[in-house]
Parts: structure tokens; C-alpha cells; sequence
């Protein structure tokens, strides 16, 4: 009697675990949250430049914009997304520093900005990187596109890709140099919404931050890097991020800095000269810097909840932020309405990789919300064996 008791008991807790699934978490909202514009139209900011943006790093809040939204030729500062793009991939292991890479003669051929590399020489990933992020390299941005997508077309494919997978409606890429070319166009808005993610790897300002070094040092054609951002070495706190110049263009420059741990990014495009870029640049950041200040939340990787999930291989679910989280208040505000308010996804199924985008976390200002950041899973989670759900349905019985 009692041995049928148990064995029907077995198969009610087996059922259980089958349907078991995580419809018993919070809903999630799907409501996507727009950075709001500072309406602030008296500012006499970024005169010189046809269009201009402002933005502080982790909220994607606008402090500033002038015509954010037209569409211009980005010139150079299209390596911003091949950037994005190269360290996306040693992210993923499909890339190493150190791996040598042969040059091709399409990659040598490329006019413009250059580190003048050879057909048949061998650079490494991490000098190409250095001579994309310093100087502007086009031979060093083709090489490294044709290493990871096999050829440039692919690798502008992938590119436009990535435009539609951040939600730009803007932007349109036809190389990966921003040399000109018909139908190839971006905007300060989408320019910064770029830089924001490239900026997630926080190694890239290692290179981007470079005022100048040497590649093949000590070799008969060594090559001095000098950067084209002057700002990196003129501007307290400017670590990156990417100059752009042509006859069409003008003048531009996507410029981030760091101070008191508040992170900003300013977009110009259409600048007259170096000098009147720089010189807006600078008022942007130096308004950023006077008026606003940020409050940091939570570290990039933090564990902010965690679940139950008896169908899974690990039944305790870590879930940590995405990126950083700050809010970004003008200086003097009171913060006591400030708060949080987490929901993860109802309609999670397994196998999940490490990385995975399972909830949202919300700072909250009363009802309104200010800012959304993913929330992702810290390991690869895949279903749970034949052993693993009969010792928890045996554990849970007992």
C-alpha cells in the first residue's frame, strides 16, 4: 500500500517538473523606454557643427541634441561600428590579440587613412586594432573585416545587422572605412547609441585613449600612430573615441569622458575645422560636467535576483546586469523618489546560453520610468538530467 502510495506520488512530482516552466515569474514588460531629449532650447551649444548630441553613458539619457536626427555622411566615424564589431568577436573567442592576421592586396590598396600595410605582411589583431582606434587606418579596417566576415561586403552586412538589431532607423553603412560612398549615412543620435555599445567593452578605451605609440617598432618601416582625436590629450578626462573627416563631411568627432565617474559621450558632425569640432566638443562636455552628476547603481555583471528552476541543470538561476546602472540627475536634486523594479521574462525555454537576455531591470522616478537595463544570465543553463529531476522530486517528497 505504501510502495504504490510512493510510486504514484513519483509520477504526480514527475508531471509537475515537466510543466513545470518559469510562467510563475513576473511578466515582462515589453514597453521599450526612449532616452528624453532636454528641451533646453535656449543652449547656444555646438554652433558650429550642423548636428550635435549629448549623452551621459550608462542611462542613455540626453542632457543636449541640435538636429540629432539628420542624416549625414559619418565619414570615420563609421569605425565606430567596425570597432563595436572586432570586439564583439574576441568577446566571443572568434578573435584573439594576439592572432596574426595576413593582409591582403584589397586591404593595402585602400586610400585615405592609412598605416600603409603591405600585401602578404602580417600584423596582429591587436596592432590592427591600435591602428583603427589611433590612427584612423582604412587598409588596418578592411583587413580586420575580411578576417572576421571573409570578405568587406560581408562584413558591411553584418555591420547593417548590428544598425537594425540596436532599433536605428538612420543609419546605413556601404564600407567599413566611411570613405564616401552613395546611400552611406548616419546620425549624431545613432552615432552615440553606437558608441554607448561599443563602450560596454571597457577595453577599448585602452586603445582609443592611445595619444600615440609606434607599430613594428625598431623595424626598417615603422610607423609613428598619432591620434586624430587631439582631445585625448588636450581634454581632462576624453579617453576615445573616433574622429571623422572628408570634403563632404566636414568635421566630426564622437568623443567620451570619464570624470568623477560619470561617463559621457558627445556627437558632432558638419564642423568647419579640427579647431571649431573640438572647441564644440569641449563646451559639451564642459556643460555635462557642470550641471549634472551621476549616482552608480549597480557594477556591469552584478547579480541583482535569482529563481528556482526545477527544470534546469542549475536549479538556482543567477540573473545579473548587462552593463552598468546609474541615474543621472542635475546637480542639487532630491533623489528620495528614486527606486528599482526588476521583471524577468515569462516565456524563457531552455537551453539558454551564458549572456542571455531573460528580464529587465527599471530605475524609477514614481511611475516614470528614467532608465532599462537587460538583465542576462551568468552561465549556460540546459535541462536537467534524468537523475537531477528524480533527486529533486525525491528530495521534495521527503
Amino acid at each position: 500500500m505504501l510502495k504504490n502510495k510512493i510510486s504514484i506520488m513519483v509520477v504526480i512530482a514527475f508531471s509537475i517538473l515537466w510543466i513545470f516552466s518559469v510562467n510563475v515569474l513576473a511578466h515582462h514588460d515589453e514597453n521599450h523606454v526612449s532616452m528624453e531629449v532636454n528641451e533646453n532650447k535656449s543652449l547656444d551649444l555646438a554652433k558650429h557643427s550642423q548636428s550635435a548630441i549629448l549623452i551621459e553613458r550608462d542611462t542613455g539619457n540626453i542632457i543636449f541634441d541640435k538636429n540629432a536626427n539628420d542624416k549625414l555622411p559619418p565619414a570615420s566615424m563609421t569605425k565606430i561600428m567596425t570597432l563595436l564589431l572586432i570586439m564583439e568577436a574576441i568577446e566571443n573567442a572568434q578573435l584573439s590579440l594576439d592572432e596574426t592576421i595576413r593582409i591582403s592586396e584589397t586591404a593595402a590598396s585602400m586610400g585615405g587613412s592609412q598605416i600603409f600595410l603591405e600585401a602578404g605582411e602580417e600584423m596582429s589583431v591587436e596592432d590592427l586594432l591600435k591602428g583603427i582606434a589611433v590612427a584612423s587606418g582604412n587598409d588596418a579596417s578592411v583587413a580586420m573585416a575580411e578576417r572576421i566576415a571573409g570578405s568587406e561586403q560581408a562584413f558591411v552586412e553584418m555591420m547593417n545587422n548590428k544598425v537594425s538589431e540596436l532599433g536605428l532607423k538612420s543609419t546605413k553603412f556601404q564600407n567599413s572605412t566611411g570613405l564616401p560612398a552613395e546611400e552611406h549615412y548616419s546620425t549624431a543620435h545613432d552615432m552615440a547609441i553606437m558608441a554607448k555599445e561599443l563602450l560596454k567593452y571597457e577595453d577599448i578605451t585602452k586603445y582609443t585613449s592611445i595619444y600615440e605609440d609606434y607599430l613594428r617598432k625598431g623595424q626598417d618601416n615603422e610607423f609613428w600612430l598619432v591620434n586624430t582625436n587631439k582631445l585625448v590629450r588636450f581634454y581632462d578626462g576624453v579617453d576615445g573615441l573616433k574622429t571623422g573627416y572628408t570634403s563632404e563631411a566636414k568635421y566630426c568627432l564622437t568623443a567620451t569622458a570619464e570624470k568623477n565617474g560619470m561617463r559621457t559621450i558627445a556627437v558632432v558632425l558638419g564642423a568647419g575645422s579640427t579647431k571649431e569640432r573640438n572647441s564644440d566638443v569641449s563646451q559639451l562636455l564642459d556643460y555635462a560636467y557642470a550641471k549634472y552628476e551621476t549616482k552608480p547603481l549597480y557594477e556591469k555583471n552584478q547579480a541583482v535576483t535569482s529563481f528556482e528552476w526545477l527544470k534546469a541543470d542549475k536549479q538556482k538561476v543567477n540573473v545579473v546586469t548587462s552593463d552598468s546602472v546609474s541615474i543621472l540627475y542635475q546637480k542639487g536634486t532630491d533623489l528620495n523618489k528614486i527606486d528599482t523594479k526588476i521583471t524577468i521574462n515569462q516565456d524563457i525555454d531552455l537551453p539558454i546560453e551564458k549572456g542571455s537576455m531573460v528580464g529587465k531591470l527599471q530605475v524609477m522616478e514614481g511611475e516614470k520610468v528614467i532608465s532599462e537595463t537587460d538583465l542576462i544570465v551568468k552561465d549556460d543553463i540546459n535541462h536537467a538530467n534524468v537523475f537531477q529531476l528524480f533527486k529533486r522530486t525525491f528530495q521534495s517528497f521527503f
